[in-house]
């Protein structure tokens, strides 16, 4: 198992300063909670720990061809982003870095309290460009960028009339890589953040010689890469183009899942090794889809949203990172429009208050997932999606915890926007009401 040192990161609101010894787990599994066959509802064990929430989970995209208005920055500052990757999509292929970008770019990321993830130029670009970037950010700035890439989804150059495939790509971007760490070893790479990975041979991108991408990088790169990291938009999946509906988004919650084990086993095939995994570019979709009923601009987008973000979790993902911060009317990815929060945005609301220290959940209802965690602070933490078009109302089951009686409740909904609403005397058994195409995080104290 690698084991990579990450930054301590502060989320305010959120998140306590952070050990800067903890440690990405690449490879752990979660656990299941033991329970009567003949029980229904929600089930918590707060005794069985499962893993942890990764401080770099909840991150997102942002680039110089958006901005942020004056109407906007205080709720970039408050979203609950953990780790910001930049300036990613293809303007980073397309365009050198200039210091005072770069200078900007990391001022925005310490006032979100988050961590900055840069990505070099690779088309047109060089080694010794990228190892320059490097040293103007960490040697003579100071900033300490821990995260880098190169390139953005090497997976489609060919289709853009660039000649590099699987091979060559793997083979250069040893050659920056090297370069860059030798300015500074302690910075940690990420790649090769392909397009559209499942681990499915149907889906996977593959170059023109019928390669895998990622098992062609890795068995060049295995050993010095250290968070592997793809992209993955699953809509639209049909050559109209058509946007997704809801039936479409709750179908592909689960895929998330298998994604996740199925990236770990490739790793595993090709390296021999567990490494820390990364998602880096994540949306429902990869068009320019907006006002659908499940367009990444539209509510149910955001509860679907909320829901892959748990299973991401609890499948210990390393980091994950949202497609995009801000966006104009022209496109439905951004978690803010030009002068307010889109519906995604209180996604990453609901997530500020959840724990660190995963604990065993189970939903054995048809819509309802659960994600379970112990803050800091010693709360039990517990959020329950209702994907369905019906409200519901189930006993929620905790074992393993003791309560000193007092409770919260945040819901996210068709009219709540994660506000407070009224909470359950905390009992092994309690009855919850869920609306209908809700996220509902009960915190007992």
């Amino acid at each position: 198992m690698a084991l990579v040192a990450i930054l301590t990161l502060i989320v305010t609101g959120c998140i306590a300063p952070l050990d800067p010894t903890l440690i990405l787990k690449g490879g752990a599994q979660p656990g299941a909670v033991e329970i009567s066959a003949e029980l229904e509802g929600v089930f918590v064990d707060a005794s069985e720990s499962i893993g942890s929430v990764s401080p770099l989970l909840f991150g997102t995209n942002y680039g110089p061809w958006v901005s942020l208005r004056p109407e906007t920055l205080p709720l970039a500052y408050a979203a609950g982003i953990t780790v910001v990757r930049w300036p990613g999509g293809e303007w980073g292929d397309q365009n050198d870095l200039r210091p005072t970008q770069i200078d900007q770019f990391v001022d925005l990321t310490r006032k979100m309290g988050a961590e900055p993830y840069i990505h070099v130029r690779f088309i047109d670009g060089s080694p010794e460009q990228a190892a320059d970037l490097v040293r103007y950010a960490n040697l003579e700035k100071g900033y300490d960028v821990r995260y880098w890439a190169i390139g953005n989804e090497p997976s489609l150059y060919e289709n853009r009339g660039h000649p590099w495939d699987a091979e060559a790509f793997s083979a250069e971007w040893r050659i920056f890589a090297q370069a860059m760490k030798a300015v500074d070893p302690s910075i940690l790479l990420l790649g090769p953040e392909t397009h559209q990975f499942n681990g499915t041979p149907q889906v996977d991108p593959r170059d023109s010689s019928g390669r895998d991408w990622l098992r062609t990088f890795l068995a060049t790169n295995g050993d010095l890469v250290d968070i592997v990291a793809v992209h993955r938009y699953p809509f639209p999946d049909n050559p109209e183009r058509t946007p997704a509906s809801a039936e479409d988004l709750r179908a592909n919650a689960p895929d998330w899942t298998m994604l996740a084990r199925n990236l770990r086993e490739v790793v595993r095939s090709e390296t021999g090794r567990d490494l820390p995994l990364g998602v880096t570019e994540i949306n429902s979709h990869w068009s320019r889809s907006t006002r659908g009923e499940a367009t990444p601009d539209s509510f149910f987008g955001a509860i679907w949203l909320g829901d892959v973000l748990g299973r991401l979790a609890v499948e210990q993902i390393d980091m994950v990172n949202q497609f995009l911060l801000v966006s104009g009317p022209e496109s439905g990815f951004g978690l803010l429009e030009k002068y307010g929060p889109r519906p995604a945005y209180f996604t990453y609301q609901m997530y500020k208050s959840f724990g660190n220290a995963l604990v065993a959940a189970e939903s054995r209802l048809s819509d309802l997932s659960v994600y379970a965690a112990l803050r800091e602070d010693g709360a039990l933490t517990v959020m329950v999606i209702n994907l369905g078009d019906s409200a519901q109302s189930v006993p929620l089951r905790v074992s393993g915890y003791e309560s000193g009686g007092s409770a919260e409740a945040i819901r996210f909904d068709a009219e709540l926007e994660a506000a407070p609403i009224d909470a359950p005397i905390f009992a092994e058994q309690m009855e919850i009401s869920l609306p209908a195409r809700s996220m509902t995080l009960y915190i007992f104290k």
